[in-house]
């Protein structure tokens, strides 16, 4: 985990695309919901990545342009199918986009597998220089099936992690699902991500402006910024230091906390903290987040599995709370274990100064 850039710099955010990231087990709607959003008013300026453009089913009068894997729709929006690996897409995407051989995008948007674990895309991002030089994660958007979404989650472990790792969760064909039932779901997945919002979805009508500005955009703070942090930021600071919400009995392994520390940590020692706990428990970790203070400064930090997103100096603190507040969402993993981790390196902070 490296340390921040210095508050005083360029924003490191600025100009960077932002990038959506749509996944869902088999059947959640992710096709009946990317092809709807394709013709939206406010798509003209973003580009779709997609598994397979014939299962979209694009009208070819809305085509103005298409090519081996990229088709421009009249409103502008750039539809683009992967090739080899979404990598290659990528990179091959901005190439064209710089060379102007299709029309500038604002924003992408990639649909993984139904079977996709999320986790190795967002490596992917953070790992390939180029890619983590022009875009940025911007959010996850997990869709499940109400009819089928409690058995997948019982039965199959991508499930459970891509709502996990979810920034919002759609439900979707709730207008097929028993009532009981659908609320049943829904406070399931609210108890595997409770930071994540839920919304459901009938037809895949749903309004692209919520499934965009989820993640950091800006190292300069305002209303918006930190709103992705959700329960780090919001939990009362009267409440227990951990929290711990179990599951329904078949997914009792994972687990979300809330952890909260008055002191202020020194860099070195929430390094150690973070690399004790990914190499006794990294496959484990889920995701975290949180913000965090370093000597008086604000940082965010950010992780996927033992993937850690840079970390982020704030320009100032969002009010006059001087906590560090971070969520986690754990798998078979006690909150008396991360709680310990994080109270040692609190006393090497106490020891270091």
């Amino acid at each position: 985990m490296s340390s921040p850039m210095n508050p005083g710099s360029p924003d490191p955010m600025a100009g960077r695309f932002p990038l959506t990231l749509v996944t869902g087990f088999l059947g959640s709607g992710k096709t009946t919901m990317l092809a709807r959003m394709l013709t939206h008013p406010s798509m003209r300026n973003a580009a779709v990545v997609i598994n397979e453009v014939g299962e979209i089913g694009i009208d070819h009068d809305l085509v103005s342009f298409s090519s081996e894997n990229v088709s421009v729709l009249a409103n502008g929006c750039i539809c683009c199918t992967v090739r080899t690996d979404l990598q290659e897409t990528l990179r091959e995407l901005f190439g064209q986009r710089r060379a102007g051989a299709i029309p500038d995008f604002d924003r992408v948007m990639v649909e993984t597998t139904g079977l996709a674990d999320p986790a190795p895309v967002v490596q992917t991002l953070l790992s390939d220089t180029m890619l983590a030089a022009h875009f940025r994660l911007d959010g996850i958007i997990t869709l499940v099936d109400a009819v089928n979404g409690g058995q997948q989650l019982e039965e199959f472990p991508q499930a459970v992690k891509q709502v996990a790792l979810a920034d919002r969760i759609l439900l979707t064909k709730t207008d097929l699902a028993a009532p009981d039932d659908a609320a049943s779901l829904e406070r399931a997945l609210q108890a595997i991500n409770a930071s994540a919002g839920v919304l459901r979805v009938q037809h895949g009508q749903v309004e692209p402006e919520q499934l965009t500005g989820l993640g950091l955009a800006s190292t300069r703070l305002s209303a918006q910024a930190l709103s992705f942090l959700g329960a780090a930021l919001d939990a009362p600071g009267d409440q227990d230091d951990v929290e711990d919400k179990p599951l329904r009995p078949h997914l009792q392994d994972i687990r979300t906390m809330s952890l909260r520390f008055d002191e202020p940590f020194t860099w070195p020692a929430i390094t150690g903290a973070m690399e004790m706990l990914t190499a006794l428990r990294g496959p484990d970790m889920l995701r975290m987040k949180g913000i965090l203070n370093v000597e008086g400064d604000p940082v965010v930090v950010q992780c996927v599995q033992h993937i850690f997103h840079p970390a982020v100096p704030l320009d100032r603190w969002p009010d006059e709370n001087r906590q560090s507040r971070l969520v986690f969402i754990m798998r078979a993993v006690e909150p008396t274990v991360v709680e310990a981790v994080f109270n040692a390196a609190q006393a090497l902070a106490r020891n270091a100064r």
